[in-house]
C-alpha cells in the first residue's frame, strides 16, 4: 500500500495529505525553475497519485506556470503548474495536466513520515547551475540534464518503490 504523506506550508495557512509509492528524496533538480522557486539549493520532488489529494485551506493556493525559454523567440508558459502557499509562499507540489494521475510534492513540504535518505543523492540539471551553487556534500550521481531514471523506475531499481 503506497504511503500516506502529510505536508503543509510555513505558515500553517494550507495542508494536505498524498499517497505515494516513491517518497524517497533521492534526486535534486539544481534548473533554473527549481533554484528560482525553491531556493539557491534547487528542489526534490516527490511522486503522489493526484487522486488521493486532500488539501485543507485550498483558498491560499497560488499557481505559477514558469515561462521557458525566456527572453527568446521561442519563449512558452509551461504546463506544469507549480502550487504554492499566497501567504508565505511554500512550494507545496507540482502538477502537469500531460500526466493527470500524478502529482509531485516538494520534499521540503513534507511534514511526515520522517523521508528516507538515499544511499546516494542524484543530482540533475547542471547545465543551468551557476558557479556560486555549491553541490551538496555525500554520494552523489551528477548530471548537466537530466539523469538516466523517472521517479518510478529509480524507486523500483532501489526496491523502495510502495506498491
Amino acid at each position: 500500500m503506497p504511503v500516506e504523506l502529510s505536508g503543509s506550508c510555513h505558515c500553517g495557512a494550507v495542508k494536505f495529505t498524498v499517497e505515494s509509492s516513491t517518497a524517497v528524496p533521492y534526486q535534486l533538480c539544481l534548473c533554473s525553475i527549481c533554484r528560482k522557486v525553491g531556493g539557491v539549493g534547487g528542489s526534490i520532488n516527490l511522486g503522489g497519485y493526484s487522486k488521493t489529494l486532500k488539501v485543507e485551506g485550498k483558498e491560499h493556493i497560488s499557481v505559477y506556470k514558469a515561462v521557458m525559454n525566456r527572453a527568446t523567440s521561442d519563449e512558452y508558459i509551461a504546463t506544469s503548474e507549480r502550487n504554492f502557499c499566497s501567504k508565505c509562499s511554500s512550494m507545496l507540489w507540482l502538477y502537469d495536466e500531460t500526466w493527470p494521475e500524478l502529482i509531485h510534492p516538494f520534499a521540503s513540504a513534507i511534514d511526515s513520515p520522517d523521508l528516507k535518505v538515499p544511499e546516494k543523492l542524484t543530482v540533475i540539471k547542471l547545465n543551468s547551475k551557476p558557479a556560486y551553487v555549491r553541490l551538496p556534500e555525500g554520494l552523489k550521481e551528477v548530471y548537466d540534464d537530466y539523469g538516466k531514471y523517472s521517479l518510478e523506475k529509480w524507486h523500483k531499481k532501489h526496491h523502495e518503490y510502495v506498491e
